[in-house]
């Protein structure tokens, strides 16, 4: 595990009307789901709570690129919501990973386990967030290398 920087990291999915949230223990070996956060005026206010009770080194948003790993408007509010995020949360680092078929992958396991589409639209936000945050995690213990990219403030 050489490289690896041991502490809990949130992961964060962007949607339109939802923020999916997981967490991985401070070995890095397994990201849970946390809670979908409803995306309103009081979505950032809830993610520092629950940073305030998780404790993590840092928190993965998740970035959704097209397949050709070109920006979106999806892109866009990611990181727009991502700064929101680190000024919020200074002492925080804010990482952006690329998230591509990060929700594909939710839906289809949450259709194996055999919940309808309709039925896992409260949770598919956190199966995501769990799918890329554990991606990440597992890239930086084979490399040695966090993933993505630091969103950096702006007087840095």
């Amino acid at each position: 595990m050489t490289g690896f920087r041991r502490g809990v990291r949130l992961g964060v999915d962007v949607g339109k009307a939802r923020v999916g949230v997981a967490r991985c223990d401070p070995d890095g070996m397994l990201a849970v789901p946390v809670e979908t956060v409803p995306r309103d005026e009081r979505s950032i206010a809830r993610l520092v709570e629950i940073a305030a009770e998780h404790g993590p080194i840092e928190i993965v948003v998740g970035l959704p690129l097209n397949m050709r790993g070109e920006d979106t408007p999806s892109t866009a509010d990611a990181r727009e919501f991502a700064a929101l995020l680190r000024d919020a949360l200074p002492a925080v680092q804010v990482r952006l990973v690329d998230e591509r078929l990060s929700t594909v992958s939710a839906h289809t396991a949450l259709r194996q386990s055999g919940r309808s589409q309709k039925k896992s639209r409260g949770i598919v936000d956190q199966v995501a967030a769990v799918v890329f945050l554990q991606h990440a995690i597992d890239t930086e213990k084979r490399t040695g290398r966090a993933p993505g990219e630091v969103l950096v403030r702006a007087e840095e």
